[in-house]
Parts: C-alpha cells; sequence; structure tokens
C-alpha cells in the first residue's frame, strides 16, 4: 500500500512541475510572438515609407526636409557661436547665404530683392509648419482630456496658447527678416529687450536640437531599417 501512495504522488508532482514548465514555456513563446507581430509590423510601415519616397510627392518633402536639415545645422552653429560669445545676430541666414553665394561662388543675383521674398517665404513656411504642429499636439492633447463640462474652457485655453504662441513666434523670427523689416517688427512691439529673449531663445534651442539628436540617434540604432539592409 505504501509503494502504491509512493508511486502516485510522484506522478502528482511530476505532473505539477511538467505543468509549470509548460506555463513558462508557454508565456516566452506569447512573448516571441509579439515581438515578432510588432517587428512585423514595423517592417512593413517601413516599406511603406521607402515606397511612398519614391513617388513625386515623396521627393519633394525629402528635398525640402534636406533643405531645412542644412538650415537646423546652421541655426545650431550659430546658436553655438551665439552661445559662447554672448552676441546677438545682425544678418539674417537668407540675407548671409546669398552674400556668399555672390562672393565665394560668383553667382549674380541681386541680393536685396531676393533676400527679402526667400526671407519672407521662408519665415512664413516656418511659422506655418510650427503652428500646424503645435495645433496637431494639442488636438490630441485635449481631446485625451476633454469632456462636455470642460469643453468651453478647453476652447479659451487653446486660443491663449495660440495666441501666445503667434506673438512669440513673431518675435523670434524677427531676426530671419532684413534689417529694413526688422525695424518694422521692432516698432509694432515696442521696446522690448530683444537681446534677452534671442539669447534665450538660443540656449533652449541648442539643448531640445542636441537632445533630438541624441533620442534619434537612439531610435535609429534599433530601427527596423537595419534588418531591411542586412535582410
Amino acid at each position: 500500500m505504501g509503494r502504491v501512495w509512493g508511486m502516485f504522488s510522484g506522478i502528482v508532482s511530476n505532473g505539477g512541475e511538467t505543468l509549470t514548465l509548460l506555463h513558462q514555456e508557454i508565456s516566452a513563446l506569447e512573448e516571441l510572438s509579439r515581438q515578432l507581430f510588432l517587428e512585423v509590423v514595423d517592417l512593413h510601415g517601413v516599406k511603406e515609407r521607402i515606397a511612398y519616397s519614391k513617388t513625386l510627392k515623396g521627393r519633394y518633402f525629402d528635398l525640402v526636409g534636406h533643405f531645412f536639415s542644412v538650415y537646423c545645422v546652421y541655426k545650431i552653429f550659430m546658436c553655438t557661436i551665439n552661445i559662447i560669445f554672448d552676441r546677438v545676430g545682425k544678418v539674417d541666414p537668407v540675407t548671409r547665404g546669398f552674400e556668399i553665394a555672390v562672393k565665394y561662388f560668383g553667382i549674380k543675383v541681386d541680393v536685396t530683392f531676393w533676400s527679402q521674398h526667400v526671407s519672407f517665404l521662408l519665415v512664413g513656411i516656418i511659422v506655418i509648419t510650427s503652428i500646424r504642429g503645435l495645433l496637431i499636439t494639442l488636438t490630441k492633447f485635449f481631446y485625451a482630456i476633454s469632456s462636455t463640462k470642460s469643453s468651453n474652457l478647453i476652447v479659451l485655453l487653446m486660443a491663449e496658447i495660440m495666441g501666445m504662441y503667434f506673438v512669440s513666434s513673431v518675435l523670434l523670427m524677427r531676426m530671419n527678416v532684413p534689417e529694413d523689416y526688422r525695424r518694422i517688427i521692432t516698432e509694432v512691439l515696442g521696446q522690448l529687450e530683444f537681446s534677452f529673449y534671442h539669447r534665450w531663445f538660443d540656449v533652449i534651442f541648442l539643448i531640445s536640437a542636441l537632445s533630438s539628436i541624441g533620442f534619434l540617434y537612439l531610435a535609429h540604432k534599433q530601427s527596423p531599417e537595419k534588418h531591411l539592409a542586412t535582410s
């Protein structure tokens, strides 16, 4: 009788250990399946972006992206110079670019005429895209916290934020327009300490740019494009 009970207890204990091992293996396989599914979704997204980049619209956005990448590198360099030497730039980037093209590359252009038009175009694009990005972000945020009782408050808060953001954009974009129009903006805004705002703008922009570069570098190291390149 004791021998039979020992055999029965051994079978039960072995069955419990086997069940525990099976649960652990199932959990590991489920986690592996989830990771594989997420990786496949990322790879499909990368393929769609590659296909989109070969279209006319995709090439246009790629060209614009490269242009603004060069512009951001220029801004990072100039912000670093301004912070180190404690100065405020006096020439807008477009005018400086035309002056370099005329002086070193021998390109014959009317610097005054083209710098005005290109500067206004560039400032308009920057203001529109930045306000659009802010609106998208605020819409997602307010949509997540909104309710029927707080809708009026959210509308008023959003209007106030948009007004402050637009005024600050005009203030900070003052350095991206030619000198004549810069004086007009100064007269409209009144006697403000522009050097104070521009210096803090350089500091915040440089910290944000370097942080974004570090974050994008880490994200790129883990991106699925590398799997496509090696496969």
